[in-house]
């Protein structure tokens, strides 16, 4: 996967400041020391800190409203099959959310979202997104793993727990036998607190282009 397309310091914090929240998050990288803790299957590493379905083209956009609901769908949810998803899985990169009120994400968290993939190259188009608080998806993680067949997940603002994973401190990642998780708190908590964002882009940018 390619990384952010300049070396050139100037430049490369002029994408930061335009990309990321555009709220003048700083991101001026932080030397992060490294733990391990050994779980059976899994080695936790990261910062110690505090198949072919058809796609629907319904005229709703990401809105508020009822899961599942069809003024919910956009163009690129993808129905018909075990798991309601929005975005393509065949890069094998999924991101799993939680929301009640929303098909997806929330407006606020849907901008940041396309802004910080963007910064590392990635679009909407091109990664999976489920939402686990749709009725109709399983939350249920070897069942997540048989559908979208990842090789990276992020879960954002889902407990690991509840999908009854081993504990995973924030912005530290899993590594499994096929996959990766990085767990991190949702876009809404992270507009709340500054160091939240930090610490997130910190890791996550690293976990992506690994």
């Amino acid at each position: 996967m390619n990384n952010l397309t300049t070396d050139n310091p100037v430049a490369l914090q002029a994408l930061m400041d335009e990309t990321i929240f555009t709220n003048g998050f700083d991101f001026q990288s932080t030397q992060e020391a490294v733990s391990k803790a050994k779980d059976t299957e899994y080695i936790a590493v990261g910062i110690p800190s505090a198949d072919h379905l058809t796609r629907s083209v319904p005229d709703g956009t990401l809105t508020s409203g009822y899961i599942g609901h069809e003024q919910g769908n956009n163009e690129l949810e993808v129905l018909g099959g075990e798991f309601i998803y929005q975005g393509n899985k065949d890069q094998g990169i999924l991101f799993i959310l939680r929301y009640e009120e929303y098909p997806y994400f929330s407006p606020a968290a849907l901008d940041a979202f396309e802004k910080t993939i963007g910064a590392l190259k990635l679009r909407k188009e091109t990664v999976a997104v489920v939402n686990l608080a749709n009725a109709h998806n399983p939350n249920d993680f070897k069942r997540i793993m048989q559908f979208f067949q990842p090789t990276k997940i992020i879960l954002l603002g889902v407990e690991p727990a509840s999908l009854k994973l081993p504990s995973i401190e924030h912005n530290s990642y899993m590594k499994g036998r096929i996959a990766t998780v990085f767990n991190t708190f949702s876009f809404e908590e992270m507009f709340a607190d500054v160091n939240k964002k930090k610490l997130f882009w910190n890791e996550f940018k690293t976990f992506i282009v690994s």
